[in-house]
């Protein structure tokens, strides 16, 4: 049995939120989500506020709406990068093999990979990813999961 993935996909960016720029790296994530099967049941900006992205995480995993949430941006180094805090605020079980397996992809691409903070985990039925905010890391990242993704939900999402 296939596993239908219903995607919630959150691009986390002051400029971004604000109009100041173009947000490319959610679309490109949605993109790459539908070539799979995914169904995109919501695409937000958001900015760069802990609050506000661990509050977005939990309504999208509390609704029961979707099955994965992946999040573009706020993985950084930066001082306003603070989507992995929120994301552990959000979440209830880390999935640490996920993001390393995220980060050692990536680093056969580029030694900067080693400075992502991107965390991945559970919430309930949710699995939910951080990515890299530019559009080139954010689709290596999740071109490193993709193959799990089926798998994953499934386990997540399995009654028995």
């Amino acid at each position: 049995m296939k596993t239908q993935i219903r995607a919630v996909v959150l691009t986390v960016s002051d400029s971004a939120s604000r109009g100041e720029r173009v947000d490319a790296s959610g679309p490109a994530v949605a993109e790459q989500l539908a070539s799979i099967g995914a169904e995109i049941v919501a695409a937000e900006i958001i900015a760069d506020e802990r609050g506000a992205i661990a509050g977005r995480i939990c309504h999208f995993a509390d609704s029961g709406l979707a099955d994965l949430i992946v999040t573009t941006g706020g993985t950084g180094f930066a001082p306003r990068d603070v989507t992995p805090e929120a994301t552990r605020d959000a979440i209830e079980r880390e999935a640490p093999g996920l993001a390393e397996l995220m980060r050692a992809e990536s680093l056969k691409i580029t030694p900067l990979a080693a400075l992502s903070r991107g965390v991945c985990g559970a919430r309930g039925r949710t699995l939910i990813l951080n990515l890299p905010g530019s559009v080139r890391g954010a689709r290596e990242n999740l071109s490193a999961v993709v193959r799990l993704l089926p798998h994953a939900i499934s386990l997540l999402t399995e009654t028995g």
